[in-house]
């Protein structure tokens, strides 16, 4: 995960193997795993399930594999009772934003120069939130 996470992410900076080991240790958090080169990263309480990461190694992106395990986070989400599903996404990560807005996704917020961008300068993060069920 920590390499595929480290290929696909410029900023912020990619997390370690520990780093995931540690976030898959803490109850509720699961990796999807349904096919290889991609995965999402998330994590149920209660009746909410938050997508920490979403990543697609670049030599396999275009080939569905991120709408893919977006769907399969959403199947598990909802199997662990949740019953909406949010995420952050920096506003200027377009085809994240494009991915997330075909699958559900409205903007419930935004957080003011959340992200630092590659040139240093600060980003907005949208909070995005789906019900999850049908759809």
């Amino acid at each position: 995960m920590a390499a595929i996470h480290a290929a696909a992410m410029s900023t912020p900076r990619p997390w370690s193997g520990g780093e995931f080991a540690a976030l898959l240790a803490l109850p509720g958090t699961f990796a999807t795993d349904i096919v290889p080169h991609a995965f999402a990263l998330g994590r149920v309480t209660l009746d909410e399930a938050e997508l920490l990461t979403l990543a697609t190694h670049p030599d396999h992106r275009r080939l569905g594999l991120a709408r893919a395990h977006l769907a399969a986070f959403h199947h598990r989400a909802a199997a662990c009772g949740a019953a909406r599903a949010f995420l952050e996404v920096a506003a200027d990560n377009a085809p994240a934003r494009a991915l997330y807005d075909a699958a559900g996704y409205t903007t419930a917020g935004t957080r003011r120069g959340y992200y630092t961008g590659a040139n240093g300068a600060a980003v907005d993060a949208l909070v995005m939130v789906r019900w999850l069920g049908a759809g």
